[in-house]
């Protein structure tokens, strides 16, 4: 790891630990656990969420001031085995209990709304399988049938990604100057303080 590299990860585990409450952290993974998780998977996580599993916590626990928890790697919530997409087009049902793959790379580099494209199924359903069980690992969810993951292979490796009915997209509008480390960080800290575009969301279905 660069001199460089080495800044930015303290600087990224400095505004981590600051994040989270000492009552909402679960123990962490140390660095054993991480190391055998890579192993049996075969990558290695990506920074600085791998630091922040190995030494801080191993996921998060809800509270007053923070509803969402941030669920433990390799963890899934409840919701994805049971979830049914309404915007599902893909002729084979989603199937929440298959072996999810992160090492094989994740197959988007941009946002794809594929309830409004044009879809064609030899195509596209292999893609959107793809985008559900290759190259990440399952962050969090709201409202059960939308989810947050970090991707941990292919060209968004780093970055934090939203799933919705018929969408996916990422976290943030990050260009390709944007450093992936900055994306967990940013997403953990409005996700632990709820003050995320998903709260708007929530507060308007109410």
């Amino acid at each position: 790891m660069t001199d460089l590299a080495k800044q930015r990860l303290r600087i990224a585990m400095s505004a981590l630990s600051g994040a989270i409450p000492h009552d909402l952290r679960r123990p962490p993974l140390g660095w054993t656990g991480v190391r055998a998780w890579e192993a049996e998977h075969v990558l290695e996580l990506p920074q600085p969420y791998r630091t922040f599993v190995a030494e801080i916590s191993n996921g998060t626990r809800e509270g007053p001031s923070s509803p969402h928890g941030l669920l433990p790697l390799g963890h899934l919530p409840e919701s994805w085995q049971r979830w049914e997409a309404e915007c599902w087009l893909s002729p084979e049902p989603f199937d929440g209990t298959a072996l999810r793959k992160p090492a094989v790379p994740f197959p988007l580099k941009e946002e794809w709304q594929w309830e409004y494209d044009y879809y064609d199924h030899d195509q596209h359903s292999p893609i959107l399988h793809g985008i559900y069980q290759h190259g990440s690992i399952l962050l969090g969810s709201n409202r059960g049938r939308e989810f947050w993951i970090l991707i941990v292979t292919g060209p968004q490796r780093g970055r934090v990604w939203w799933l919705g009915d018929g969408c996916a997209a990422p976290y943030a509008d990050a260009g390709e100057e944007a450093e992936p480390e900055v994306d967990f960080v940013s997403w953990l800290q409005d996700w632990q303080a709820d003050r995320g575009w998903w709260s708007q969301d929530l507060e308007d279905l109410d």
